[in-house]
């Protein structure tokens, strides 16, 4: 066994211990735009370390990353619904990424895909002081 997996596990087994008290405290509320970001780090740490061969880092990452996902469902101020996969979100999404496709298509330039705010057109015209 090398030394770094040692480090590794030793810094994922403190993580879990100072994310237990969140996910044991139910008046805590974690923002999906925290848990989700870290829930998908640690996947990947536990993939990649698990590809070079350092088994225990890669269980102390997916521990991290598995706590991170409950922290997610459960401390989220959205609750334990899991609105994130809610129908309307995903016709949401997939109308944004029609339209962000389409904005890629266009020959327009960048600058013409924004609207220009107007002082004079926002506060009426003949209103001078």
């Amino acid at each position: 066994m090398m030394w770094q997996d040692l480090v590794f596990t030793f810094g994922s087994a403190l993580s879990i211990v100072f994310l237990a008290p969140t996910l044991r405290d139910a008046s805590a509320r974690v923002p999906l735009g925290t848990s989700l970001p870290s829930m998908g780090i640690g996947f990947v740490y536990a993939m990649t370390f698990f590809t070079l061969g350092m088994r225990f880092s890669a269980a102390g990452a997916f521990a991290a990353g598995s706590m991170w996902s409950l922290i997610a469902t459960f401390r989220s101020p959205q609750g334990v619904s899991m609105t994130l996969f809610a129908h309307d979100n995903l016709a949401l999404f997939v109308s944004d990424l029609r339209y962000w496709i389409d904005r890629r298509r266009s020959d327009r330039p960048h600058a013409e895909q924004y609207v220009v705010f107007d002082h004079v057109r926002a506060h009426g015209q003949g209103h001078e002081r």
